[in-house]
């Protein structure tokens, strides 16, 4: 890192002042490190998705590109790459093209207030958590413009059917992070992360600002299933989210060919598969933050620091997107009347009574 910092900084000094030399090399570097991890977790996610589900259905998954099939993924980019970049002839070219490009932005930007480490925090935000989830918001735009754009009436019900999702399911995720952060009394990712510093019996805040004299010992017997509830709710309304199985109905094959991305190949159809994939790492990642002490050790401070600390963080993240393989790969898809029903009539109401233990534990032990 020190190299490439260097060399970026001999090559701007040429023509600009220092401070602002110091200033845009730093943003580069920052923003640099996101973009590297997506690129290079995209590729192993690919390959874990062939060769977990291969595992699941009791056969060898790739095999022959490379040693055990494992520059499959690499074979798919080349293949991508050179495949021609068909447009409709009747599609609306500029809202057409721009929509992998929005798709991939949101994933990507809503990597700079993820806490790694004690050591990278690409923008520590007072409002960490609220900027996430309004990146994640913009997935909802690209798949609008993806399903107008294409003028294909599959791509359409498509992103019509996405967009009722995604967002009736961001209620129950903002339900599930408003009872974190009535908790710990922050929006501050990094500050949500240090409150559960000390081990794995810290986790879910259990090791916060807030004592346990306001319940006479108990707070840890009334605030766990409070946070279990949130976690649940959470990772629930993650998978609906990042259309997962079984919420993918906006992609069901089977009625819609492929959903709101039916007209896209090439690379473009490659942007759309690659900020599916950081959106699941990401939203695995916030749920480790929220409830899981992020790049704190489970084993507490004798494993901690910048490099364990960032190794923590991956291993969490990446056990989030495990979890969300397997479920694609074992449960069957919801109809669209189940999907709606679970969120409205199950989720909701359980987020809403979260939101409430949570805020009368945090006014009773004040």
């Amino acid at each position: 890192m020190t190299a490439i910092y260097q060399a970026l900084y001999e090559f701007i000094s040429r023509f600009f002042s220092p401070s602002i030399i110091t200033l845009v090399v730093t943003t580069l570097v920052y923003a640099a490190i996101p973009l590297v991890f997506i690129l290079v977790y995209g590729l192993v996610a690919i390959l874990g998705e062939m060769k977990i589900s291969a595992w699941l259905q009791d056969r060898l998954g790739p095999m022959r590109t490379g040693p055990k099939g494992i520059l499959q993924p690499i074979a798919d980019i080349l293949k991508l790459l050179q495949k021609e970049d068909t447009t409709p002839r009747a599609a609306d070219r500029p809202l057409y093209r721009l929509a992998p490009w929005v798709a991939f932005i949101g994933s990507y930007a809503a990597f700079a207030a993820l806490p790694f480490s004690v050591a990278y925090i690409g923008a520590r935000l007072n409002t960490g958590i609220f900027y996430i989830l309004s990146m994640g918001s913009l997935v909802v735009v690209s798949i609008l413009l993806a399903g107008w754009g294409s003028d294909n009436k599959y791509s359409m019900i498509g992103a019509m059917r996405s967009v009722a999702q995604i967002i009736s399911y961001e209620i129950p995720v903002a339900l599930a992070v408003i009872t974190v952060v009535v908790i710990a009394g922050s929006m501050d990712l990094q500050t949500i992360t240090d409150l559960q510093a000390g081990g794995i019996n810290n986790w879910f805040l259990l090791g916060g600002p807030k004592h346990l004299e306001g319940f006479g010992g108990s707070t840890n017997f009334v605030l766990v299933p409070v946070m279990l509830v949130a976690f649940a709710i959470y990772f629930i309304g993650s998978l609906a989210e990042t259309n997962r199985v079984p919420f993918d109905v906006p992609e069901a094959e089977s009625e819609l060919v492929a959903g709101y991305h039916t007209e896209y190949s090439g690379m473009k159809f490659a942007l759309f598969f690659l900020s599916e994939y950081a959106s699941m790492f990401a939203v695995g990642s916030v749920a480790s933050i929220l409830f899981l002490g992020g790049w704190q050790s489970p084993l507490g401070d004798t494993m901690n620091g910048p490099a364990m600390g960032f190794l923590w963080f991956i291993l969490k993240g990446l056990s989030f997107v495990f979890a969300q393989i397997w479920i694609r790969w074992t449960l069957p898809r919801f109809r669209v009347d189940q999907v709606m029903r679970i969120c409205w009539k199950v989720l909701i109401p359980f987020g809403l009574t979260a939101v409430a233990a949570a805020s009368v534990i945090a006014v009773a032990i004040q």
